[in-house]
C-alpha cells in the first residue's frame, strides 16, 4: 500500500489530514492553485475527497491532485457571495438532523438541503431529533412533517439522542456506508455522534436561551470511522442553505413531487408561478403538493432571479 494517495478525513481550514492507503495519517497543505471546473469554492479540497500527495522534508505533505468525485454536497458560502462551500465529497448518504422545536428547523432549510442533495444524487434520511422534549401538539406537528416527507419519498426517523429512543433503528443504516451528518446548530448532532462513535468526544453546547438557537460547536469537518465499518462525517452546524449553480428550470426537477405534476403543465417551459394551465399550482390548491414545499421552491426560484441568498433560510 502506498503513501502517495489517500482520503481526506479532516479539514481545519488551513490544514488537511489525509489517511494514506498505507494506513498513516499525515497533515497536508494544498500545492498551487486548484481551480475546479466551473466551481469557485472557498475550499477546493473537501472531507471525503481522494487525493494524491507528495511528502516534503518537514514530515508533512502537499496535496497535488484531487481524484474525480462521485458526488458532493455544496452550498453558497455567504450572502451575495459568488463562492461556494463544499461540505463533503463522495458520500453514500446524508442524514439531515432536524428538530421541530428547541430550535425549530424551518421547512425551507430542509427543502433546500434536499434539493441540493437531489441535484448531486445523494440519498437523504431526515432524522427528527429531541422527540423526548415534545408536548402533544408538537408531536402531532412532528407526525405531520414525517407524513409529508415520507409521501414525497424520503425516509424519516424519530429519535432522541439524549434518551437513545429510536437510535437502534438508526445505527444499522450506517454500516459500511459513508454518511454525512448535517443540520442547523443546536439540533443535537454532536450528542448523536458521541453515541454513534464512542470516544469521539465531540463538544456539545447548551442551546442559547435568548433565541432558542444553537451555538456552533464544530468548527471543522471530520470523518469518524465506525467500529463495524463505514464512516460518519461531522460538519459544522449550518445557519442557511443557499443553493448553488442551479438554473431556474432545473430547480423543479429537484422537488420530486413538483417534477411529477409538472409533466401535466400546458407549457413545457412553465415556471409554475403564474402561467395558465399549470398543473403544479393546481396540485398545490388541491393539496397534492404541500404548500410548504411549493413555498420553498418559489424561494429558490427567487434566489436565482435576484442572485441573492438570505441567511434566514
Amino acid at each position: 500500500m502506498s503513501d502517495t494517495e489517500g482520503l481526506v478525513i479532516k479539514n481545519t481550514g488551513s490544514w488537511y489530514t489525509v489517511l494514506t492507503d498505507g494506513g498513516n495519517t499525515i497533515d497536508c497543505k494544498i500545492k498551487g492553485n486548484f481551480r475546479l471546473k466551473g466551481i469557485r469554492s472557498t475550499n477546493p479540497v473537501a472531507v471525503g475527497d481522494r487525493v494524491e500527495i507528495v511528502r516534503n522534508h518537514e514530515g508533512t505533505a502537499f496535496i497535488t491532485n484531487i481524484c474525480d468525485r462521485r458526488n458532493y454536497i455544496i452550498r453558497k458560502s455567504s450572502n451575495l457571495s459568488k463562492q461556494s462551500h463544499i461540505i463533503a465529497a463522495n458520500v453514500d448518504q446524508a442524514f439531515l438532523i432536524v428538530t421541530v422545536k428547541y430550535p425549530e428547523t424551518s421547512t425551507t432549510f430542509i427543502d433546500r438541503f434536499l434539493a441540493s442533495a437531489e441535484a448531486y444524487s445523494v440519498p437523504v434520511t431526515l432524522v427528527f431529533n429531541k422527540v423526548d422534549l415534545l408536548q402533544d401538539d408538537e408531536r402531532r406537528y412532528l407526525d405531520m412533517m414525517v407524513t409529508l416527507y415520507e409521501t414525497v419519498g424520503y425516509d424519516c426517523l424519530k429519535v432522541s439522542a439524549e434518551t437513545k429512543e429510536g437510535m437502534d433503528r438508526l445505527l444499522p443504516l450506517l454500516k459500511d456506508k459513508i454518511t454525512l451528518f448535517s443540520g442547523n446548530s443546536g439540533v443535537g448532532k454532536s450528542t448523536m455522534l458521541n453515541f454513534i462513535v464512542p470516544g469521539a468526544e465531540l463538544r456539545t453546547a447548551e442551546i442559547s436561551d435568548a433565541h432558542n438557537t444553537g451555538m456552533h460547536t464544530t468548527t471543522f469537518s471530520e470523518m469518524l470511522p465506525l467500529t463495524d465499518g463505514g464512516w460518519v462525517i461531522d460538519t459544522p452546524g449550518i445557519k442557511g442553505f443557499g443553493t448553488f449553480n442551479m438554473e431556474p428550470e432545473e430547480i423543479c426537477g429537484y422537488f420530486k413531487e413538483i417534477f411529477k405534476f409538472s409533466k401535466g403543465c400546458r407549457f413545457n417551459n412553465c415556471t409554475h408561478t403564474h402561467e395558465p394551465g399549470c398543473a403544479v399550482r393546481k396540485a398545490v390548491e388541491e393539496h397534492y403538493i404541500a404548500e410548504s414545499r411549493y413555498v420553498s421552491y418559489l424561494s429558490m426560484l427567487e434566489d436565482k432571479e435576484e442572485g441573492k441568498y438570505r441567511a434566514a433560510y
